[in-house]
């Protein structure tokens, strides 16, 4: 069971854990060991609150397919239990990043002042730039 806040939890029924073979150099092991992990949830068929459901599939994220399939392949540890848990780990940031209430951006004017700091740093800068050119005799 995940328990991503208080009210909310995932039943371990929802989450599919799959063993693969890891990708890239090895070593011995390398072609005997079922060590990486692949993670599978359905959104849509999840017992999660309406709320998660419509913000994860409105949500951006390359592992969220077009069904509405969150997969998560974890490979980064050498065993098969840190990768289960690496994985179930990144399952729960991901839902509680697209839960997370985006800070709502106010477009802000600059004031007088600054607005007059910056024009006089220009002419300023323009009246050097006029003095560097060719002195005449």
């Amino acid at each position: 069971m995940l328990r991503l806040s208080n009210s909310v939890t995932l039943a371990d029924w929802e989450i599919t854990l799959t063993q693969i073979r890891a990708q890239g150099a090895g070593g011995q092991n390398v072609n005997k060991v079922a060590s990486a992990v692949h993670l599978r949830f359905d959104i849509p068929h999840s017992t999660l609150p309406p709320v998660y459901k419509e913000r994860l599939l409105a949500y951006s994220d390359q592992r969220i397919s077009k069904e509405g399939v969150i997969i998560i392949k974890a490979q980064s540890h050498r065993t098969l239990e840190l990768n289960k848990e690496d994985a179930l780990a990144r399952l729960k940031a991901l839902i509680l990043e697209a839960v997370t209430p985006r800070k709502v951006r106010r477009p802000t004017k600059p004031s007088k002042s600054a607005k007059r700091r910056r024009v006089d740093n220009k002419t300023r800068k323009g009246a050097i730039k006029s003095l560097r050119g060719k002195v005449s005799p």
